[in-house]
């Protein structure tokens, strides 16, 4: 099915976002967004969406067709048909078609990724011949580059296409496709593929590596098949390991590895068929992936390199393993299982997630913590600093998420627990512990450490909590000023 209005308006309105000045140039196309007509109807006036692609080689040159009817040099580009998925696809189909090149031949840009350069609107004559009244094409332009070093040979299609020529950004033949390539260049545009996704290789040190199954729908890249975590980069993201600690709080909020070094550049298909430098960071995690809050696909589980041959993996991910395993032999036993064995505990047991929180007190002020935005869990809601335990101690974990996202020393031996939450955030949850723990002692001053996650770390009034604020949190914080040790939130009685 063509591209959905839903789809066409964020398209349009990421482009605005960056060009804000532009919206009155764009009104006729916000109009057709408005109207009950199909925006990429050919049929649809006084003006219809095309695409374009903006290909650029390594010497920093943009791909233009000679067009046999209008003997214009353009890039490549034309109407939306019925089995273009989104105005992305759109481009690529038409530049594979006019030239001859393969969707894999191409790859996104990382100061663009997957939003236009351009929208230009250009008028187009009538044509007597076809019926067609004079109107107007609101041409959405992406860019892509080569992911070859030389251009592929070309393979122009014959009855539209009159010769091609490769041209450097300053004679782009567009004014406001050049003047956006010019601009860019300051920005790095160079033709020179980068990775434009992140994906995290997580193992436990002691050989067990953590794959995580991709649902099974239409549209999916790699559906229902063992994967790693982790996705593509956003305009937002400062840099790739900022892309992942994005993607990791928002496919398993709380799974934090120790550390993310960059271990390899592998290269994917995209759902479009183009090619994806995806970048691999290592790190290492040793929890329980069956308790972790999954947001994402399917299931979470722990794998061992002699089952990978069993397994339906991503392309290329059996000898990513493999190469990580040999490379770092393993140096310890794997941990017990952390889930009920059989005739351990009663039928219907359910395992229970255990966070743990600081509770802070100064001056008759509480520390919290303002959630970063984009957090997949409680996004701009203030929260006590936080973290779920790995295999360790609860007083250990915290001191150590104390330490990684505040830059606080506390000794675990000085943290008294002074308040327990059971809680259930929604029917058929993971039902979750909530633990608070009061330091007798600590040192050094709340520092923003993760800005990913947290934004800024401030004293409140314990008696005039912010908000909004995390439900349980103040529960937590309301029980603790009363003498309360227990509370319960989100049961049904």
């Amino acid at each position: 099915m063509p591209p959905t209005r839903s789809h066409i308006r964020t398209t349009a309105e990421a482009y605005l976002d960056r060009h804000p000045d532009e919206r009155e140039v764009l009104a006729g196309l916000l109009s057709v967004l408005d109207s009950a007509d199909d925006p990429c109807s050919r049929a649809t006036l006084p003006g219809h969406i095309t695409c374009s692609a903006v290909v650029i080689d390594r010497d920093r040159r943009v791909l233009h067709i000679g067009h046999s009817g209008t003997g214009l040099l353009l890039v490549p580009g034309g109407h939306v048909e019925a089995g273009d998925r989104t105005l992305l696809a759109a481009a690529v189909r038409e530049v594979c078609e006019e030239a001859g090149l393969r969707p894999g031949d191409l790859c996104l840009t990382p100061q663009f990724l997957d939003e236009p350069i351009d929208v230009d609107v250009h008028d187009i004559d009538a044509n007597p011949a076809k019926g067609e009244p004079a109107h107007q094409h609101f041409d959405v332009r992406f860019v892509f580059y080569l992911t070859a070093e030389q251009p592929p040979a070309l393979a122009l299609q014959d009855e539209e296409v009159a010769g091609a020529q490769w041209l450097p950004y300053a004679d782009v033949r567009s004014p406001s496709l050049r003047a956006k390539l010019l601009a860019a260049k300051a920005d790095g545009l160079d033709g020179r593929p980068e990775p434009v996704s992140a994906n995290a290789l997580i193992h436990d040190g002691a050989g067990r590596y953590l794959l995580h199954l991709r649902d099974d729908r239409e549209g999916m890249w790699e559906p229902w098949v063992l994967a790693l975590v982790g996705g593509k980069r956003s305009r937002d993201d400062a840099n790739l390991k900022a892309t992942l600690r994005r993607e990791l709080a928002e496919e398993v909020p709380g799974l934090k590895p120790t550390e993310l070094v960059p271990f390899a550049v592998q290269e994917a298909t995209s759902v479009d068929g183009l090619a994806v430098p995806m970048s691999v960071y290592a790190g290492r995690w040793s929890g329980d992936a069956e308790a972790v809050d999954l947001r994402e696909g399917v299931l979470l589980k722990w794998f061992t390199v002699d089952t990978l041959d069993r397994l339906r993996l991503s392309p290329g991910l059996g000898d990513l393993i493999r190469r990580h395993a040999a490379e770092h032999p393993t140096v310890e036993e794997p941990p017990a299982v952390a889930g009920p064995l059989p005739g351990e505990a009663p039928a219907g047991t359910v395992l229970h997630v255990v966070g743990v929180h600081l509770h802070l007190e100064h001056e008759g002020k509480v520390l919290l913590g303002l959630r970063h935005p984009d957090s997949a869990y409680a996004g701009g809601s203030w929260h006590a600093l936080a973290g779920h335990l790995e295999a360790e101690a609860a007083t250990a974990g915290l001191a150590r998420e104390a330490f990684e996202e505040a830059g606080l020393v506390i000794d675990p031996a000085d943290l008294e627990l002074v308040h327990t939450v059971h809680t259930v955030d929604r029917p058929g949850a993971r039902p979750r512990i909530q633990l608070f723990f009061r330091p007798r002692h600590w040192e050094g001053t709340p520092e923003e450490r993760e800005p990913d996650r947290c934004l800024a770390w401030k004293w409140w009034d314990a008696k005039d909590l912010p908000e909004p604020i995390v439900p349980y949190t103040r529960v937590a914080i309301e029980g603790i000023r009363a003498g309360r040790s227990y509370s319960e939130l989100g049961w049904s009685r």
